[in-house]
């Protein structure tokens, strides 16, 4: 096997349907039907641009290229002789193959896959078989793209070797999963919050997590400048602590003043809580820090709350958050400390 073929990864459409296809008609195929025969369009990046916009005329700017570039390497710049790699969806295996002929349009062999490439299939292994780290490259967003990181691995199992010294570690490869999932998640909510709960309604958000927090909430009355909602332990209120909280749902970055007007607020007794979408002024945290009786918490801590909390929320709450559990592998290291 020569060391510097070229490996491209493949998906099977957004759900793996096209796996049929793939594996009976010993071929590798993509998409976007609409662009018609890509063999007709000039051999140049712009061409295909310029028919992806044509084509698809609610894409967004960023994606005109990502599509565009995917069509162009598809047909121009995968070769006869490369290797294929396609994590099949429905058989949880990696089939690995070669590339047997030049681009072809055939809508009548995938109407929803017309643009075709013949491939050979060599072997296919269970996802066992590769590490982590090989598995996450080929599970690119992307449809076509050119695997780099972990090639030697792919082609070891095709020549029956032991699989190299990986670039990176199982652990790293997982914590830089974990990691990514969490800050797409970590987005999803904050947006989701900027977007439907402005002003008030987060106000109520926020009076909903502190219940389920196991503190008793209420909105303020309209009366009481720079503070939103009440919040406390005891049920009628009487009680101290006494927790005054005011809420930003702007994603802007909370001022000093913002900060000091809530403060301001509070008798000698009473707890703030500011809780912002967005982040803290460095003379706001300076400030938090010299009054033990304050507490600042920005987009980011409010979501690990969220997260901490979910179970409890009522099915209003989880409809306007939608969430699912996922369980990913600790990092060996941070589980056995």
């Amino acid at each position: 096997m020569n060391t510097d073929t070229t490996i491209w990864g493949i998906h099977a459409g957004r759900t793996g349907d096209a796996d049929e296809q793939f594996l009976k008609q010993s071929v590798v195929a993509i998409g976007w039907q609409e662009m018609g025969d890509l063999s007709a369009l000039p051999a140049d990046r712009d061409a295909f641009k310029a028919r992806v916009a044509e084509c698809f005329p609610q894409a967004k700017p960023g994606a005109i290229p990502n599509y565009a570039g995917q069509l162009y390497r598809f047909v121009h710049e995968i070769k006869p002789g490369d290797l294929v790699a396609y994590p099949s969806k429905a058989q949880r295996r990696v089939y690995l193959g070669q590339v047997t002929g030049a681009y072809r349009y055939a809508p009548k062999l995938g109407q929803r896959y017309p643009n075709l490439r013949a491939v050979k299939w060599l072997n296919s292994f269970p996802r066992t078989h590769f590490s982590q780290g090989a598995l996450y490259e080929i599970g690119s967003a992307m449809s076509l793209f050119q695997v780099k990181n972990y090639a030697d691995e792919f082609r070891a199992a095709l020549a029956g070797e032991p699989a190299p010294v990986a670039p990176a570690s199982e652990d790293e490869t997982v914590a830089l999963v974990a990691k990514e999932i969490e800050e797409t998640t970590q987005d999803f909510i904050l947006k989701r919050l900027e977007q439907q709960l402005k002003g008030l309604p987060l106000e109520d958000f926020v009076v909903h997590l502190l219940h389920c927090m196991g503190y008793q909430a209420r909105l303020a009355r309209r009366n009481e400048p720079s503070v939103d909602v009440i919040a406390h332990k005891d049920a009628l209120g009487i009680e101290p602590p006494i927790i005054k909280v005011q809420v930003k749902s702007s994603t802007d970055t909370a001022s000093h003043k913002d900060v000091s007007a809530l403060y301001g607020a509070l008798s000698p007794s009473e707890y703030g809580l500011f809780i912002a979408l967005g982040t803290f002024s460095p003379a706001s945290r300076t400030f938090e820090q010299s009054k033990p009786n304050l507490r600042l918490i920005e987009g980011v801590e409010l979501v690990d709350l969220i997260f901490r909390h979910y179970e409890n929320f009522d099915s209003r709450h989880k409809g306007l958050l939608p969430l699912r559990r996922v369980y990913v592998p600790e990092a060996l290291q941070d589980a056995q400390g």
